[in-house]
């Protein structure tokens, strides 16, 4: 390859020193990174690679599609829940189910529940060791770090210097001990750490809270839905009656003393986003004002279906509105039409799979999953161990989404760029509270999109949305109580639950603001069972390969440009690619090493 242009605007070159990462850790799922630094040690050239087959689409033919959610919420044990919902919803739109209003707001709650989980998760446990430095928090003072705290984080209680002192003391002992677990192999001496002692012990203080706390959100999914993760869900509603007048030995879940105890798990995630949460990613951002990189697509060329709907489901009343942005011009918004076959498109001449013609991409009612593995001509090593892969080849188990043909990047930026755009009130008061902070911290004067467009921004924006969400529930459960008061228990239509009353034929699909971005599912329903399902899920858009037409996706165009401060030791790579929360176990589509087939599933 050498040199060549992408019609996305990037020039990649491969000419320069090569750097694998595999696998890359911290995520969900198998992932290799491969890299080209110039004389600079600057990234001119990316290669994203999904390295494992997932397969549920095939394992989906044939089954009764009431039973397609269980099936489907197990692609992944991180963003546990969205898979069954957006598979619900697709099987409803198929089948022309209406929820009642009472199961539309409990399936928020719990798909709100599993975005704060997810992003708190994503940000203390995944992603902050990419900024954060434990090891320097050992040569903090104590009582400098409460005084920080009072400054990022004022109506936090845990916040004295005798607190700050007994967290040193305990990572003190942890690293003493000499069983670093998650802070093992970390590259905690390179210079690409920009964080004070006293920052570094605030943020690990609060990734130990975090870990206390994050156990507590996911008790809403227990009520709800049975258990976590893969709480439970239902075509037509949710599993869960209400009963108020009974307890729990009535066989009821919902009473008023469950009701109550669900509120007081979202009050401790408005708490921690308001107090904790936002605040770091803000404090911790002002220490890398001069790394605005790793923006790529991001707040340039955007995509999402929509995301919250306020009633049954009717995209009409989307608390943030969806849309399509390219090439950076918030002023032209296209609408997203997911039945439109010229609009979403999977590609796979890039990919492991194989298409009767690979030049063309397939709509996902239209969508094959069929496995080709073969290395390029190119490529260094063997099939079983792969020195160097051949990027003008098929390099990824990833397929390649596109909107209308162009490369875009979903996920919380996507969200918030394109909710800012349409001038969604809350986010843009979010983001401009949030700039005004970061800016008099870093003594800088950042518009929105120059912020945004950078790993910092994909970072702060997954913040915001898990403030946003923990709000939005507090009008969630009120709005569900207001509804019991007025005598509407109802949780399920069970109208259409017979397959006796389907039609012959139908097809159906299903969209949800996952926590890393657009997910949606399709699904084709002949004689009462799945003759088609293909999910294209948030990873799939930002870790995909490149197309035929040579544009390259949004995990590679975050890396162009980046600078490297030891080859050796890429931190960088790690956190423009953790930014993203990469869910590969949902983008890829399982075989051994030698790729023969391991199991053979009929169904009758």
């Amino acid at each position: 390859m050498s040199v060549i242009n992408t019609p996305n605007g990037y020039r990649l070159d491969n000419s320069g020193k090569r750097v694998v990462v595999d696998p890359v850790t911290r995520i969900e799922g198998h992932m290799r990174c491969e890299v080209n630094l110039d004389e600079n040690n600057v990234i001119v050239n990316a290669v994203s690679t999904g390295t494992m087959w997932r397969g549920l689409e095939v394992i989906l033919r044939g089954r009764d599609p009431r039973d397609a959610w269980a099936f489907v919420e197990r692609i992944c044990g991180v963003c546990t829940g969205c898979h069954a919902l957006t598979s619900v919803r697709a099987v409803e739109d198929a089948l022309d189910i209406k929820i009642p209003p009472n199961a539309h707001l409990i399936r928020e709650m719990m798909a709100k529940t599993l975005q704060v989980h997810d992003h708190v998760v994503h940000f203390y446990h995944l992603h902050a060791l990419d900024w954060v430095n434990p090891v320097n928090a050992l040569k903090a003072d104590p009582k400098a770090t409460s005084s920080l705290q009072a400054v990022v984080s004022p109506h936090h209680p845990m916040s004295s210097p005798g607190y700050f002192r007994d967290v040193q003391t305990r990572i003190k002992r942890f690293i003493e001990s000499g069983q670093l677990g998650p802070f093992k192999n970390g590259y905690w001496d390179n210079p690409a750490y920009k964080l004070s002692p006293e920052a570094d012990l605030m943020a690990v203080a609060h990734y130990l809270e975090a870990l206390d706390l994050q156990k507590e959100f996911v008790k809403l999914h227990t009520v709800f839905g049975g258990k976590n993760p893969h709480p439970n869900y239902l075509v037509g509603g949710v599993p869960c009656a209400i009963n108020m007048d009974g307890d729990m030995s009535a066989g009821a879940p919902l009473n008023m003393e469950r009701l109550n105890f669900v509120f007081a798990r979202i009050q401790e995630m408005v708490d921690f986003n308001k107090n904790v949460y936002v605040p770091d990613v803000i404090a911790i951002a002002s220490f890398y004002k001069k790394q605005l990189w790793g923006g790529g697509l991001g707040a340039l060329s955007v995509m999402d279906y929509g995301a919250y709907p306020k009633v049954n489901y009717d995209k009409s009343t989307d608390q943030l509105p969806g849309g399509v942005i390219l090439n950076g011009n918030w002023d032209e918004i296209y609408p997203v039409d997911p039945r439109d076959p010229e609009q979403v498109q999977e590609f796979v001449d890039h990919a492991w799979y194989s298409y009767p013609d690979e030049t063309k991409g397939l709509h996902p009612w239209d969508g094959i999953t069929e496995p080709n593995y073969k290395l390029g001509p190119n490529a260094k090593g063997t099939s079983t161990n792969i020195e160097e892969l051949d990027e003008e080849a098929k390099y990824s188990w990833i397929k390649a989404p596109r909107w209308k043909g162009h490369a875009v990047e979903v996920g919380p930026l996507s969200r918030y760029t394109l909710a800012y755009a349409h001038g969604v009130d809350y986010v843009v008061e979010q983001v401009n509270r949030s700039l005004a902070g970061f800016n008099q911290l870093a003594g800088t004067n950042l518009d929105a999109k120059t912020a945004l467009n950078s790993t910092i921004g994909r970072t702060l924006a997954r913040a915001l949305e898990s403030e946003y969400c923990g709000d939005m529930m507090v009008d969630d459960w009120n709005e569900l109580i207001s509804n019991i008061k007025n005598g509407d228990t109802s949780t399920a239509n069970m109208d259409k639950w017979d397959p006796s009353t389907w039609p012959k034929e139908a097809k159906g699909v299903g969209t949800t603001a996952a926590p890393r971005g657009a997910l949606g599912h399709w699904i084709r329903i002949k004689d009462g069972k799945i003759e088609n399902y293909q999910c294209v899920v948030p990873t799939t858009w930002n870790g995909s390969p490149r197309d035929p037409a040579g544009n390259i996706g949004a995990f590679e165009a975050s890396l162009m440009g980046t600078p490297v401060e030891r080859a050796d030791e890429p931190v960088e790579i790690l956190r423009n690619l953790h930014s993203f929360d990469p869910c590969l176990a949902c983008s890829t589509h399982v075989m051994s090493e030698d790729g023969e087939e391991l199991a053979n599933v009929k169904v009758r």
